[in-house]
C-alpha cells in the first residue's frame, strides 16, 4: 500500500512546520540527484568521446603496408573495424549528451514549478502565523477581561453584605463591575471571531498544502521514474554498443579466418621468387693459384725435360732409355687417375718444365702416346698433377 505524503507531514502543533521543511528538504536533495546523474553522464560521454577519438586515430595511424596476401586484407579488416567503432562510440557520446540535456530539462521544469508552490504556500503560511498570534492575544485579552469582570462581581456582591457602604459607594463598584462585564463580553467576541477567522484560514491552508503535498510526492515519484528510465536507458545504450563492437570484430574474425598461411606464403614465392637452386659452393682456393688481384691463376703447365719414351704408363721404363726410373707407379685405381712417385730430384733447365723432388707425387690427367711426355701443374691441394701430351 502506497503511503502519502499529506498523510504523514503535519506539524504537531498550529505553527509546527516541521512536516513541511521535511518535504522541501526531500526535494532539495532529489534535485542534487538529478545533478548528479546528470555528472556522471557527463564524464561518460567524455570517456566514450575521448575513447572514440583514440581508436579512430589508432586506425588512421596504423600501416601495415609492407603486408601481402590475406593477411593484409585481414589486416586492413580489423583497421577498418576499429575506426568504425570508435565512430560508434562517438554517435554513443552524442546520444548521452541529449539524455543528459532531458534530465537538465526535467529538472528546471520541477524547480518552477516547485518554485510556484512553495510561494502560494509562504502566502498563506504568514497571514496564518500572524492570525494565529492575533488569536492568542485576543485569548489573553479576554481571559483578563473575564477575570477582571469576576474580581469586580465579586466586589459587588462584598459592597451589599456590608451595611456601612453608602449608596454611592455600592454604585460606584456595580459599575465597575459592569464596565468590566462589558470589556470582557468585547474580549469574547473578537476572540471569537479571531477563532472563527483563523478556523477559515486554516481550511484553506490545509486544502492548499494537501493539495501542494500531492504534487510534491508527483514531482518526487516522477523524478525517481525518469531517474530510473534514464539509468536503464543508459545501460541499454552501453550493452547496445557493446553488441555492435562485437559485431565489427566478428567481421574481422570472418576475415581471419579467410587467412591462410600457404596462400600467403605462395603468394609471397611467386612475387619476390629469385633463383630455384641454391649458389655453388665457395671453393678452397690456393694462393699460389691466386693471382695479384685475388683472380685464379692461368694453370701453370710444364713438362717434363725428360722425354721418357721407354716408360710406359703402368710405371715401368724401356730398355735403352737414360732417363728411366725417374718415375714410378705409386697408385692406380681402376677408372681413377694414375698417380706416380719421383724416385730422383730434378731441376727445370726450360721455361716449360718442372722442377720434382724425390718421394713426390704426380698424378696423370691425360695422356698423349705420339707425344709421350707429362706435363706437370699445380693443384688447389698444393700438389703437382702430371699431364702427359
Amino acid at each position: 500500500m502506497a503511503l502519502l505524503f499529506c498523510d504523514a507531514f503535519w506539524g504537531t502543533d498550529f505553527i509546527d512546520q516541521t512536516g513541511y521543511e521535511a518535504i522541501l528538504q526531500r526535494l532539495q536533495d532529489g534535485r542534487h540527484m538529478c545533478k548528479d546523474v546528470e555528472e556522471l553522464l557527463k564524464m561518460r560521454a567524455l570517456a566514450e568521446e575521448k575513447y572514440g577519438r583514440d581508436l579512430v586515430a589508432i586506425a588512421r595511424k596504423a600501416e601495415g603496408q609492407t603486408e601481402i596476401g590475406t593477411l593484409k586484407a585481414s589486416f586492413g579488416k580489423l583497421k577498418a573495424e576499429i575506426e568504425k567503432t570508435g565512430n560508434l562510440h562517438i554517435q554513443l557520446s552524442e546520444r548521452i549528451k541529449g539524455e543528459v540535456q532531458k534530465i537538465e530539462a526535467f529538472r528546471e521544469h520541477q524547480r518552477e514549478q516547485r518554485k510556484k508552490l512553495e510561494e502560494i504556500i509562504e502566502k498563506l503560511q504568514k497571514p496564518k502565523m500572524l492570525l494565529h498570534k492575533k488569536t492568542m492575544d485576543s485569548k489573553r485579552l479576554y481571559e483578563q477581561r473575564c477575570e477582571a469582570a469576576e474580581e469586580a462581581e465579586q466586589a459587588v456582591g462584598k459592597k451589599t453584605n456590608v451595611n456601612t457602604s453608602t449608596h454611592r459607594q455600592s454604585e460606584k463598584v456595580m459599575n465597575r463591575a459592569r464596565l468590566c462585564r462589558q470589556a470582557a463580553n468585547l474580549a469574547e467576541k473578537q476572540y471569537k471571531w479571531n477563532v472563527d477567522q483563523l478556523k477559515k484560514m486554516c481550511q484553506d491552508w490545509e486544502s492548499t498544502y494537501r493539495s501542494a503535498c500531492e504534487v510534491f510526492q508527483q514531482q518526487e515519484s516522477d523524478r525517481i521514474n525518469i531517474l530510473r528510465c534514464e539509468l536503464w536507458d543508459h545501460c541499454n545504450l552501453l550493452s547496445m554498443q557493446c553488441v555492435q563492437d562485437d559485431d565489427c570484430y566478428e567481421e574481422v574474425r570472418k576475415i581471419l579466418g579467410q587467412c591462410d598461411i600457404i596462400t600467403d606464403n605462395n603468394c609471397f614465392i611467386k612475387m619476390k621468387k629469385t633463383a630455384c637452386h641454391p649458389p655453388a659452393p665457395i671453393e678452397f682456393q690456393s694462393y699460389s693459384d691466386m693471382d695479384a688481384n685475388g683472380g685464379v691463376r692461368r694453370v701453370e703447365t710444364k713438362r717434363l725435360s725428360v722425354m721418357l719414351p721407354g716408360m710406359s704408363f703402368s710405371g715401368y721404363p724401356e730398355a735403352g732409355s737414360n732417363s728411366a726410373g725417374t718415375c714410378t707407379s705409386a697408385q692406380q685405381t681402376g677408372g681413377g687417375p694414375e698417380k706416380y712417385m719421383v724416385l730422383y730430384d730434378f731441376k727445370a733447365q726450360e721455361d716449360d718444365e718442372l722442377s720434382m723432388s724425390k718421394g713426390q707425387v704426380v698424378t696423370i690427367t691425360e695422356k698423349d702416346i705420339k707425344l709421350k711426355y707429362i706435363k706437370l701443374k699445380r693443384t688447389r691441394e698444393g700438389r703437382h698433377q702430371a699431364q702427359t701430351v
